[in-house]
């Protein structure tokens, strides 16, 4: 049978209940005859503590230690949940993140994985059809030989590298979802379950406010062409056939898309804010002059919109940033006047970013201007607008978020299965 890769978030580990369920899934997977490495994060709630713990230790604390600190809670799963599998007559075995090693360079908190050395996973499978249950979210730094960690989420990501280095057939993510939707089912109850999407629209869904899957394991899957299938944790194992198909979504390449949808969903983020810079002086260089100094100090700029020169003097300029850097955006653009030269600084952050994705844009004319004319119909002003080959995004008022998100799901037809 096929190599799978499991793994499991810390709301599907929340305790020993939780971890004996998980592990009955594992059992399942285990007796349909597949060779199985499982992920596993911290249990709920245990990466928070162990953050607390440092700060009340120390505010300003290093970054090193502070991986050694957080990097345990998922050494307790890992071994918790091999304990278990053991108790249940599975032969398993946990294993760190050092131990395999999994290879990353020195960013201390939000390292990215190198290199994954899978040939003693494989010997194991080979020759003892051993379980592997791997601490996700850690690795190695080689030449200093410390801890590192990968940064929220990061358990995603050392699942689908794992995949890739001992060839899986998938990388199975259980979650306390059962798939991806067309959007948040919480804000559009017609919401629909997608059985397949591909790479390029789930990493536009992830980046633009979709929490299903972080960002970098779904990149890292589209370079390895890993197939990941998202799929709830909750459903009762015994209740499975493992010979039928499973019931979820998986990402997947392009290819293995025969009927491609013009949008594929809707994804929205109310964790925004929009600075204006009025009347700056419209001449070479003053762009670089605004966003270098907003690069150098890590903040990341998503909208541009710069007004036509009317004079030929002054223009304006409006860019979106993430919510929790505004004061430090504006700041830093303050402290940049002498070399910006501009008259004043508005904002707001009572915006909203929606977005609409799709690779059947590609070869379809017309798609965003159908969104514009209906949220004007709705009254929605936009303030701003991105686009790119599959997906366009606008700015708009937060309070009409909902609004805006039902109208254009159900504009392109999501409501209908």
């Amino acid at each position: 049978m096929a190599r799978l890769v499991m793994k499991f978030g810390g709301t599907s580990l929340a305790d020993l209940d939780h971890i004996r369920n998980v592990a009955r899934h594992v059992k399942r997977e285990v007796e349909a005859g597949h060779d199985v490495a499982v992920v596993v994060s911290a249990m709920s709630g245990a990466t928070n503590q162990l953050v607390e713990w440092c700060r009340q230790a120390a505010m300003l604390h290093d970054a090193r230690e502070y991986d050694a600190v957080v990097a345990s809670g998922e050494q307790v799963t890992a071994g918790l949940l091999a304990i278990v599998l053991e108790g249940m007559g599975v032969n398993a075995r946990s294993w760190q993140g050092w131990q395999l090693p999994i290879l990353t360079d020195n960013a201390h908190g939000s390292a990215r994985i190198l290199d994954v050395n899978g040939a003693e996973l494989i010997r194991r499978f080979n020759e003892h059809k051993q379980t592997a249950v791997i601490a996700g979210f850690q690795g190695l730094h080689k030449e200093t030989g410390r801890i590192t960690t990968l940064g929220r989420g990061g358990s995603d990501t050392s699942a689908v590298a794992i995949a890739a280095a001992i060839g899986a057939e998938r990388c199975d993510i259980y979650t306390d979802v059962d798939g991806v939707y067309t959007t948040d089912p919480r804000v559009v109850p017609k919401a629909r379950r997608l059985d397949k999407v591909a790479f390029e629209e789930m990493l536009e869904l992830a980046s633009l406010g979709a929490k299903v899957m972080q960002v970098r394991s779904v990149e890292l899957g589209m370079v390895h062409n890993v197939r990941i299938f998202v799929r709830s944790s909750f459903a009762k194992p015994e209740d499975i056939d493992s010979k039928a198909p499973p019931s979820g979504t998986l990402i997947c390449d392009e290819g293995d898309i025969v009927e491609q949808q013009v949008v594929t969903g809707i994804a929205f983020s109310k964790d925004e804010a929009q600075i204006s810079i009025r009347r700056v002086e419209d001449k070479p260089g003053v762009a670089a002059a605004i966003f270098g100094p907003l690069a150098d100090s890590n903040i990341n700029v998503d909208m541009i919109v710069q007004n036509v020169s009317a004079d030929g003097a002054t223009t304006d300029l409006t860019f979106t940033v993430p919510w929790a850097d505004y004061e430090r955006a504006r700041a830093t653009i303050e402290k940049a006047k002498p070399a910006i030269g501009f008259e004043r600084i508005d904002g707001a952050t009572d915006v909203a970013k929606i977005s609409v994705i799709g690779i059947g844009m590609r070869s379809h004319a017309g798609v965003a201007a159908k969104a514009f004319k209906a949220l004007s119909e709705r009254k929605i002003n936009i303030r701003a607008i991105t686009t790119s080959e599959i997906k366009f995004s606008v700015l708009i008022d937060a309070a009409y978020t909902e609004l805006a998100v039902r109208t254009l799901h159900s504009l392109y037809g999501l409501d209908r299965a």
